[in-house]
């Protein structure tokens, strides 16, 4: 009797997400955002990056551009945490998934003179996979090399609290019957030729998501002699879902935008500013590692 107790007493445990925005918790990590107001081009954050995922160049009339690769940032936060200036905060928000590479990429450029932001016309979204699977995705997920983060993260999908089978996704134990290549981790070079041979496997027509930080652009292993890279440096990837590891509304956004049934906020990727006054000090000491 005290199971059923219990059971009547929780209600259910079943997360209202997607129907039911769930703010991420005060302790997840996320990406940093930058205010360009406070930003003096230091470059403490780039300096102390451990992937090289921020990056700050030198502009032209004294100007410099920041810029932000999600397909390399792991979430770890020092740069927030090295900003003399504060101009960096972690920004909880989770639900980023693109279609393209370059997506993954923010910048915000600095210049003399002011200027109105450049709007970016957002790329509207294929339509061919709604039409296609209709409103069911069967998966097969691929490890090809991951720290386990987002698989961890993937596996509580089909559990009772996310139980993405209520909204007619699920996973499948072969590639021939699968929809989608759900890739998490840096390509290995060993796992590279079976990541090959399962993508070609796959029937069409078929999707490729990259899964995780390491998946998008090779994570702190990039450049290794054991790493290929990223998954698209392999095959090609239809959606890049970042995170270090992403959180299970993340990876549930990603998938209904991938089914046509979710329309992704597109970010802006690139913004030109005025240079801030002289407030908080001059861009004296671009690159050094501390404040």
């Amino acid at each position: 009797m005290r199971p059923l107790f219990e059971r009547f007493r929780q209600r259910g445990a079943t997360a209202g997400y997607p129907v039911v925005a769930e703010p991420a918790p005060s302790i997840a990590r996320g990406f940093p955002a930058l205010d360009p107001a406070l930003c003096r081009g230091h470059a403490a954050c780039a300096a102390t990056c451990p992937t090289g995922a921020i990056r700050v160049e030198d502009g032209a009339s004294g100007g410099w551009r920041w810029l932000l690769d999600l397909g390399r940032c792991v979430a770890c936060g020092r740069c927030a945490e090295v900003c003399p200036t504060e101009a960096l905060r972690i920004d909880p928000a989770y639900e980023f998934v693109y279609p393209r590479r370059e997506d993954l990429v923010r910048s915000v450029t600095f210049q003399a003179t002011s200027a109105d932001p450049l709007p970016r016309p957002a790329e509207a979204l294929r339509v061919r996979i709604h039409t296609i699977f209709g409103r069911s995705l069967h998966i097969r997920h691929l490890d090809v090399g991951s720290d386990n983060g987002a698989d961890w993260e993937m596996a509580t999908l089909l559990g009772p609290v996310y139980d993405v089978q209520r909204l007619g996704i699920d996973f499948v134990a072969s590639p021939r019957h699968a929809d989608m290549l759900l890739v998490t981790g840096a390509v290995s070079r060993n796992l590279a030729p079976a990541l090959t041979h399962t993508y070609e496997a796959t029937p069409e027509p078929r999707l490729v998501v990259a899964l995780g930080t390491d998946a998008c652009g090779g994570g702190i292993t990039q450049g290794s002699y054991a790493a290929a890279g990223g998954v698209d440096r392999v095959i090609p990837v239809d959606y890049y879902i970042p995170g270090d590891p992403p959180r299970p509304q993340a990876i549930i956004h990603g998938l209904l935008v991938a089914l046509g049934r979710r329309v992704a906020v597109a970010a802006t990727r690139d913004r030109v500013v005025a240079i801030p006054g002289p407030q908080g000090g001059g861009r004296t000491w671009k690159g050094s590692p501390s404040g």
